[in-house]
C-alpha cells in the first residue's frame, strides 16, 4: 500500500517533469490510500487551478482509492508526529495515515524526505 500526498497528486495531474518522473511510482488505485485531508487539499487546489470537468475527474480518481477518514487513533498519532517532526496538521495526518496502514508515503514535500517509509521526489526547478 501507498499513501500519495497532495503534492505528488498535483505534480502527477500537472504532468510536470516531477509528475512524469513519479508516474511509475503511482500505485494502482486499489493499492493507494487517500486520506480525506488529501481529498480536501486536492479539491481546494483543483477548484482554483483546473476546469470543473478536470476537477471532477481527478476527485473521482481519488475515490477509486482506499479512502481513509480521520479517526481518533490517527489524530492522536498525528499530534505526536507533529510535535516530534515539526509537521503541520495536514502533513502530520497524512504521515500518521501512512503509518496506520503500514504504507509508504509518496511525496514531493521536502519536510518529509528524511522520515522513514517516505519516497521523496523533489520538485523540478522551473
Amino acid at each position: 500500500m501507498r499513501v500519495v500526498d497532495t503534492s505528488a497528486w498535483i505534480e502527477y495531474l500537472l504532468g510536470s517533469p516531477t509528475g512524469r518522473s513519479l508516474a511509475a511510482e503511482m500505485p494502482e488505485r486499489h493499492r493507494s490510500v487517500v486520506p480525506t485531508i488529501v481529498q480536501f487539499e486536492l479539491a481546494k487546489w483543483l477548484a482554483r487551478e483546473a476546469t470543473e470537468q478536470a476537477g471532477a475527474k481527478a476527485m473521482a480518481d481519488t475515490m477509486k482509492c482506499v479512502v481513509s477518514e480521520l479517526d481518533t487513533s490517527v489524530a492522536l498519532r498525528a499530534a505526536d508526529l507533529a510535535r516530534e517532526h515539526k509537521l503541520a496538521v495536514a502533513d502530520a495526518v497524512v504521515y500518521a495515515t501512512a503509518l496506520a496502514y503500514d504504507a509508504e508515503l509518496l511525496t514531493c514535500d521536502a519536510h518529509f524526505k528524511d522520515l522513514p517509509g517516505v519516497i521523496y521526489f523533489p520538485k523540478a526547478r522551473p
